[in-house]
């Protein structure tokens, strides 16, 4: 299930279902993690600032005629570096009529001239729409006792006006506990309803990843809870559980049915149906915040939710575990 925004509703419903061969790799992560399955909240900051909108001043986008688009990251302004939107409006309150723009478009740095415009009220205006931080909740998939390092989500967080992977600085997990659940409908998924405290982190994010994020969990570590990874070659068809938060932060196991297993693909690997009836009388399916709950089977780790086919919500897709591990070492 994609990652819930609660400022932007970062969703990306995947429908389909492609084959590919990942050969059995051995990996330097530890054979057994702990098992995940916490909802979190999770907030992460750009790189620099980024362009998401234009608006006019008068007869006139500035940010259009500097030849700017939605999705460029300004990183710098004259010899300014920007970080946050309050270092852009520091530099545009000065009584400038043109700034010099540094942004990344596609990892590549270019430069523009900006000329700013006045309002009616006498004040210079960019014309630009823009983005700092993206603040949500999901799923914590596992941690590594050994590295003290966690994986969640199963999926990228990408911006939703860009739908573009958000690239970041960094980031945090923190406390979040679920007051309720919106129930999801034949092309209406649902969500959980959950508040937050920023100031009870779990951990610091360190990368935004095709297949999570990932980054140092600085919490106390329950090594209680250990699971061991299965090999692709143990993972079957049928009977499976996955693990999720529906109710405040207790994790509870709800079964599932495991209808095709795909090795070739880097994110939808497990198609599978939930079966569980107390899960769908409450939830009607997968719903938003589920992305990464951890998929078991027979007592190992196999995957962790993070999709759902949107006109039928009770199935959606999982991603193998080792396709997690194997970027959570990289």
């Amino acid at each position: 299930m994609p990652f819930k925004n609660f400022k932007n509703k970062l969703l990306i419903f995947i429908i389909l279902f492609s084959i590919f061969s990942m050969p059995i790799s051995t990996f330097a992560y530890s054979k057994k993690v702990v098992l995940g399955g916490e909802n979190i909240g999770i907030s992460i900051n750009s790189k620099g600032v980024l362009v998401v909108g234009f608006y006019n001043v008068g007869k006139t986008s500035p940010g259009k005629d500097a030849n700017l688009q939605i999705g460029d990251i300004i990183t710098k302004i004259d010899d300014t570096d920007i970080k946050k939107i309050s270092d852009l409006s520091i530099v545009t309150i000065n009584d400038q009529e043109e700034l010099q723009i540094t942004y990344l478009r596609n990892n590549k740095t270019k430069k523009t001239t900006l000329k700013l415009t006045k309002d009616k009220d006498n004040s210079y205006k960019t014309g630009l729409y823009v983005k700092d931080k993206i603040i949500g909740i999901g799923t914590l998939s596992f941690i590594d006792p050994e590295t003290k390092t966690f994986a969640g989500l199963g999926h990228e967080i990408t911006e939703k006006t860009t739908g573009t992977k958000f690239e970041i600085k960094d980031g945090t997990i923190f406390k979040s506990d679920v007051t309720s659940i919106t129930k999801s409908t034949i092309n209406n998924p649902g969500e959980k309803n959950a508040t937050f405290n920023q100031n009870e982190i779990y951990g610091i994010i360190t990368d935004n990843k095709t297949t999570g994020i990932y980054g140092i969990y600085q919490s106390k570590i329950n090594t209680d809870n250990l699971i061991e990874v299965a090999s692709l070659n143990e993972i079957t068809l049928g009977k499976a559980y996955i693990h999720t938060v529906i109710s405040n932060n207790t994790i509870e196991k709800f079964e599932i049915n495991i209808i095709k297993i795909n090795h070739n693909d880097k994110t939808k690997n497990i198609l599978f149906e939930i079966t569980d009836k107390r899960l769908l009388s409450k939830t009607g399916g997968i719903v938003q915040g589920m992305s990464g709950s951890p998929i078991t089977q027979n007592n190992k780790l196999v995957g962790a939710v993070n999709y759902v086919i949107v006109d039928s919500p009770t199935m959606g897709y999982g991603i193998l575990i080792e396709n997690m591990l194997n970027d959570l070492e990289n």
